[in-house]
């Protein structure tokens, strides 16, 4: 690292946890973000500001006036505007050394499978049912971990499922039914909740890039933003997944 990365970084290189070895595993790494909404907005912003080195980031819509109430990479200005662009353009300004790869597409089939193998962590930031199934499967063949999250209403979860410890995936939590999941469009959602979830998945995408702490990898984390409390459920591998057991 040179001198001006030493002194971005040195709030959390003083942190014993990270040090210099975190920071370089940081500015080595590879994460892949799909959607740029509510959730990947504020993902996206604080690894960046980290110093995380490689962002990939998908999303297939556009700006709408709708979404600047919680979407925080986007702004007035950019309405119309391709969501990764404005994404990308966001995150230049914030920390122009990190590496922004932004591509507007609904990412699956081969191309979902290539990104997954090629990246170091996998956030999922989509809200809809479909796409979570198949990021969950893609992650599950590739072996690489899968910190996903979710925010409706005052309500948020978050999970990390990481296929090459042995660790419960998706569809040990939910069953493909087939039927779409309810989404902020349908309900409504309060808008510092996915700041939090997404705060939330930028925090355990870098833990697992440093190797430190303790990983949400087979534990549910539930907010319940009324009330303002925390639930943990504690999840196990359905032997009888059709994603990832047997």
């Amino acid at each position: 690292m040179n001198d001006d990365q030493l002194l971005r970084y040195s709030r959390q290189i003083m942190l014993p946890q990270v040090d210099i070895e975190g920071q370089e595993k940081l500015l080595a790494a590879k994460i892949l973000i799909i959607g740029a909404g509510g959730l990947g907005s504020p993902a996206a912003l604080y690894l960046a500001a980290a110093g995380v080195g490689s962002l990939t980031i998908y999303d297939d819509d556009e700006v709408d006036l709708s979404n600047l109430q919680r979407q925080i990479t986007h702004y007035t200005d950019d309405i119309g505007t391709d969501k990764v662009i404005s994404t990308q353009e966001t995150l230049n300004k914030i920390n122009p050394e990190v590496k922004v790869k932004a591509v507007k597409l609904r990412l699956e089939g081969t191309v979902l499978a290539k990104e997954v193998a090629a990246a170091d962590i996998v956030l999922d930031c989509t809200d809809n049912f479909r796409s979570r199934f198949k990021i969950n499967a893609a992650c599950v063949e590739q072996q690489t971990a899968l910190v996903s999250g979710a925010a409706i209403r005052f309500d948020g979860q978050v999970s990390v499922f990481n296929a090459a410890e042995g660790a419960p995936c998706y569809n040990c939590l939910y069953a493909e039914s087939g039927e779409e999941l309810q989404n902020c469009a349908l309900n409504g959602v309060i808008s510092p909740l996915t700041g939090i979830i997404g705060s939330i998945q930028a925090l355990e995408a870098m833990k697992l890039v440093m190797g430190i702490g303790e990983a949400l990898s087979g534990r549910l984390l539930l907010l319940d933003g009324l009330t303002m409390q925390w639930n943990e459920m504690k999840l196990r591998k359905n032997v009888a997944c059709p994603t990832c057991g047997g």
